[in-house]
C-alpha cells in the first residue's frame, strides 16, 4: 500500500493558485495561435475559482479536457508552442485533484502546469516567468519524494524546479 501524505483543503487550494499563477502569462502563447479558443483560458479560470474557495467540481474536469482537445489540436498543426501553453492549462486544471500518495509522479500535479508553461516560452524563444512559491506550496511539495526522471525537456524544467523549490 502507498504512503499517504497529509493534505487539507488549504494546501490544496494553495497549489492551485500557484499552477494558475505559473500558467497564466503562458496563455498569450496559445492566443495568439489560436485567438478565439478560449478553452485553455477556461480551464485556468475554472482552477482559479477553486483556488479562490469554490468547490472541487465537475466543471474544473470538464474544462481540463476541453483544454486537453486544445491542446492535442494545436499538437497535431504543429504549433509546438501553443500546445504547451495548452498544456500548461490542462495541468493547472489538475493540479486540483493532487492525491494525497507518496509517489513522485504526484509532483507533477505541483510542478507540471509550470514546466509546461516555462516549455511553451522556451518554444517561443522567450524568456520563462516564474512566480515565486507560496510557502505552503514549498512544505507540499517537500513532502513529496523528487520529481521522477523522463519526459525529456519538460521532465528537464520540472525537475530544475523541483530541485529550486526545495532549496529554499
Amino acid at each position: 500500500m502507498t504512503e499517504q501524505i497529509a493534505l487539507d483543503l488549504a494546501e490544496l487550494r494553495a497549489v492551485t493558485a500557484y499552477a494558475v499563477a505559473c500558467t497564466e502569462p503562458a496563455l498569450p502563447i496559445f492566443e495568439q495561435a489560436r485567438p478565439d479558443d478560449r478553452r485553455p483560458r477556461d480551464a485556468i479560470e475554472a482552477a482559479r475559482a477553486f483556488a479562490e474557495g469554490a468547490k472541487r467540481s465537475k466543471t474544473i474536469r470538464d474544462s481540463a479536457w476541453a483544454a486537453q482537445r486544445a491542446y492535442q489540436e494545436t499538437r497535431d498543426a504543429g504549433q509546438t508552442a501553443a500546445s504547451e501553453a495548452a498544456r500548461a492549462a490542462v495541468a493547472a486544471a489538475g493540479a486540483a485533484f493532487l492525491h494525497p500518495l507518496a509517489k513522485a509522479t504526484q509532483v507533477w500535479h505541483i510542478l507540471g502546469p509550470a514546466g509546461h508553461a516555462a516549455y511553451a516560452f522556451e518554444l517561443a524563444g522567450m524568456a520563462a516567468q516564474h512566480p515565486a512559491a507560496d510557502p505552503v506550496v514549498v512544505r507540499v511539495l517537500s513532502r513529496y519524494p523528487m520529481a521522477p526522471g523522463g519526459r525529456g525537456r519538460l521532465g528537464e524544467l520540472v525537475r530544475e524546479l523541483d530541485v529550486l523549490l526545495r532549496k529554499g
